[in-house]
């Protein structure tokens, strides 16, 4: 009987198949993510299934944003900075606006964390077990994870970020430090929620700003961008990936045989696939300083927020704040893959806990409370400290605890 070469890691599985023949000539030697891929599928994305259409049904993207709008952030920009930098204590970042279309945003925002999305290919890549599969199908399954794996991450990625372009009004919705400071505004998505909140265009506007100024602020703090920065890149690079378990997963799908092009699409759609089965014991264990971080992070942007849209907005931003935090307690699809990918918790919890630490900071110590977070590499609070502010207080400012 003639040997299968189920255990050649030379054996092109797809041998004799010329549709897997052509995909596997089609993507050998691209490296670890498919950046074409991820480019495509976060323009199609961040289109929205609801954006117009030109010839076979393809995306067209938004119109560009009316310089006259850069103009008027700009200028709206000057007063928030000046309250934003007298709530937080210290200077904000003398960075200029700039105004984006939601498809603008995205391929920016690719751009942006380029070096971080090309550290969790290469860790996705990574295998630390070739085991020895024999059913032939599972054999196939396993052969065309691996092969497509490039083009499906830059799928994945670059949908996740495109559809977190439909919710972004700036860069700091995602709180993820950038290499470069930028403040991005996204206008047409700023409108749509300022219209379908009946809120100003002018309070709504001022209100983002606030945000954004306030996130740019925080993280042009070395010690905090750094603290975050170095935990998601821990994280993305702590995927230790299990050929064997991604191989059950994919031959236990409830899957429609008589469409195998569907079938295929609903596995490969499946982040629990792409990464159900390749969290390490490394990434659980710093899941709760991760958590700390990005709760300590939405806190602190929050308190800001709130103190500066009152005094430059008055009774309505309390309206608006709301209106947002409902927005952002509403989980989705994409939520998952930032939290699985990223290792980015968003929504109500987090929300809440930074809320709670914040406040409970200023409660006991005044808005200076926070200044030893601001001005001490040592003043980062642990997951502890997250649940307990005077606790923290006690370690940094006894004499305010």
């Amino acid at each position: 009987m003639a040997d299968d070469g189920g255990d050649d890691p030379n054996i092109n599985p797809f041998e004799g198949l010329p549709m897997f023949g052509d995909i596997s000539r089609m993507l050998a030697g691209q490296g670890p993510l498919n950046w074409d891929a991820a480019r495509q599928f976060a323009i199609m994305s961040a289109t929205g299934a609801d954006g117009l259409t030109g010839a076979g049904g393809v995306p067209i993207a938004s119109a560009n944003i009316d310089p006259t709008v850069r103009i008027k952030y700009a200028e709206l920009a000057s007063i928030a900075r000046l309250h934003v930098a007298d709530v937080m204590g210290i200077d904000v970042p003398d960075v200029d606006p700039s105004v984006a279309t939601p498809e603008q945003w995205a391929t920016q925002t690719l751009d942006a964390y380029r070096p971080l999305f090309t550290e969790l290919a290469t860790s996705l890549g990574t295998t630390d077990d070739e085991s020895d599969v024999s059913d032939p199908m599972a054999q196939m399954m396993a052969g065309l994870s691996k092969m497509m794996a490039p083009a499906m991450l830059g799928m994945a990625v670059g949908s996740m970020v495109g559809n977190l372009a439909h919710r972004a009004f700036g860069v700091y919705d995602l709180p993820i430090p950038r290499a470069t400071p930028s403040l991005v505004l996204v206008p047409p998505t700023i409108d749509a929620f300022a219209a379908e909140w009946e809120i100003s265009i002018d309070e709504m506007r001022l209100w983002v700003l606030a945000h954004e100024l306030a996130g740019l602020t925080l993280f042009s703090i070395g010690h905090i961008a750094d603290h975050l920065r170095d935990l998601v890149r821990r994280h993305v690079g702590a995927f230790r990936p299990d050929p064997s378990a991604v191989t059950d997963k994919l031959t236990s799908l409830d899957t429609d045989q008589s469409d195998p092009l569907a079938a295929m699409q609903q596995a490969f759609g499946d982040p629990e696939v792409l990464l159900g089965a390749v969290r390490s014991d490394e990434q659980l264990a710093m899941e709760p300083v991760l958590d700390a971080a990005v709760a300590v992070t939405i806190g602190v942007i929050d308190w800001v927020v709130d103190a500066v849209a009152v005094r430059i907005i008055g009774g309505n931003a309390l309206q608006i704040a709301e209106a947002v935090r409902r927005r952002r307690a509403e989980t989705s699809p994409d939520d998952l893959f930032v939290e699985r990918l990223l290792g980015i918790r968003l929504g109500a919890e987090q929300t809440a806990r930074g809320k709670a630490f914040v406040q409970g900071v200023v409660d006991r110590a005044g808005e200076s409370g926070l200044a030893p977070l601001f001005n001490d590499p040592e003043a980062v609070p642990t997951p502890n400290e997250i649940e307990a502010p005077g606790l923290w207080l006690a370690r940094v400012a006894p004499d305010e605890a």
